[in-house]
């Protein structure tokens, strides 16, 4: 089932996720499914679930599409639960990012170039993972998610001042998107 999306100024987007109970296959197995198909309906490369309305620890990151772009995403698809950062480089890179929350806005962003993470993967099994390049981008994107963090808040100052206004227009709920949105409290 498609999910509305949530859009930037909605409350859940800025709360701490709490950990998914993987006691609770079935119901995650049916929120990641309904994640995956409102992923693709909206056309993205990420999803948390805090972005769908609900405030758990899971996310799916999907570079599928973007192969033309980068290659190495030919076959790259995670489904994170409960995903946990154990390292990251020092070396940073900055790449324009954009979010499904936060429709037309687009926006530099440093990060580091190499991460480490645990997780949970769809099938139940722990799973301890290195990213780099664009894979590690969208990681550490949608896990920003799961921590209240929202790209636009790793801008430079000078860029958010110039995004504000557009940022105002949608926590008011005026934007466009070709996907089903939400603004929630």
């Amino acid at each position: 089932m498609k999910l509305p999306i949530f859009l930037y100024g909605s409350k859940i987007l800025r709360e701490n996720a709490a950990d998914a109970d993987l006691m609770k296959k079935d119901e995650i197995t049916a929120l990641v499914a309904d994640m995956e198909e409102t992923l693709a309906a909206a056309d993205g490369c990420g999803l948390a679930a805090p972005q769908v309305g609900v405030p758990s620890r899971i996310l799916i990151v999907d570079g599928r599409g973007l192969e033309d772009v980068y290659p190495y995403l030919k076959d790259f698809k995670r489904v994170m639960i409960n995903p946990e950062l154990l390292e990251e480089s020092r070396e940073t890179c900055d790449y324009s990012e954009g979010c499904l929350s936060v429709p037309g806005i687009y926006a530099e962003v440093r990060r580091p170039e190499r991460i480490k993470v645990r997780y949970v993967n769809e099938k139940f099994e722990t799973v301890t993972e290195e990213f780099d390049k664009f894979a590690c981008r969208m990681v550490q994107h949608e896990m920003d998610h799961l921590d209240g963090k929202m790209f636009v808040d790793r801008v430079a100052p000078i860029r958010r001042k110039m995004i504000s206004k557009k940022l105002g227009n949608i926590s008011r709920g005026k934007v466009s998107a070709h996907y089903k949105t939400r603004l929630g409290e």
